[in-house]
């Protein structure tokens, strides 16, 4: 496993994002198309949910029908005045990281600001050779089989060599798509019934994952 890359997505991957920010995030989204679009509450939180299911970001859906600045929307959409009480992780991920053998780089639809703050608060930014969120993107999220080109593209990876940790099976639908393996963090969130076909490894946690490397061919 030494010569594999492990590129892991953060929210409801590395650490529980459900209790406080995914809510956080919510409200302010909503608030923002609102504003914008001079909405009610109530419409303008129907409208951020059908983005974010049709696109896999409601900020694809606000760029593409609306012409949203995606600097600017990102801005309002991620202020965390108190992020640090709100991050919910395992404080063993660390030495999970660190046990885990190859290079490491986080995938991310959020923004770059967000991600580099949570991996300092739960003190694990120093495993990670690389972060690309939304912005190094071009802003376009996963599942987009864009953003992962380029990625690799960048990194100069086969995919082949690549496994993708992700709590979304659709993101790694994509993944597999290209050639590379998957895990599917299964979190309380996020239960399925089924494991899809798509994904090679399914865990409750990411923290099981350096003891199931036995299941990854």
């Amino acid at each position: 496993m030494r010569g594999r890359t492990w590129l892991f997505d953060l929210d409801n991957t590395l650490h529980d994002a459900s209790p406080h920010i995914f809510p956080h995030i919510h409200r302010d989204m909503t608030a923002y198309v609102a504003r914008t679009l001079q909405l009610s509450d109530a419409e303008a939180d129907r409208l951020r949910i059908t983005y974010w299911h049709r696109y896999g970001a409601t900020l694809t859906g606000m760029m593409l029908h609306h012409g949203t600045d995606p600097h600017h929307f990102l801005r309002h959409t991620h202020q965390f005045p108190e992020l640090e009480r709100m991050v919910v992780f395992e404080r063993s991920l660390k030495g999970m990281l660190r046990r885990l053998p190859g290079r490491k780089i986080l995938f991310t639809n959020a923004p770059q600001h967000y991600a580099e703050a949570v991996l300092a608060i739960m003190g694990v930014a120093q495993f990670f050779d690389a972060i690309y969120a939304i912005e190094h993107l071009r802003f376009r999220p996963k599942p987009e089989v864009r953003s992962f080109l380029r990625l690799l593209k960048i990194e100069s990876l086969a995919a082949e060599r690549c496994v993708m940790i992700e709590d979304s099976a659709e993101n790694l639908r994509t993944a597999k798509s290209l050639g590379m393996q998957t895990v599917l963090v299964n979190t309380a969130h996020r239960q399925t019934r089924a494991t899809p076909a798509w994904v090679d490894l399914r865990l409750k946690s990411v923290l099981e994952l350096p003891r199931r490397l036995g299941r990854l061919r």
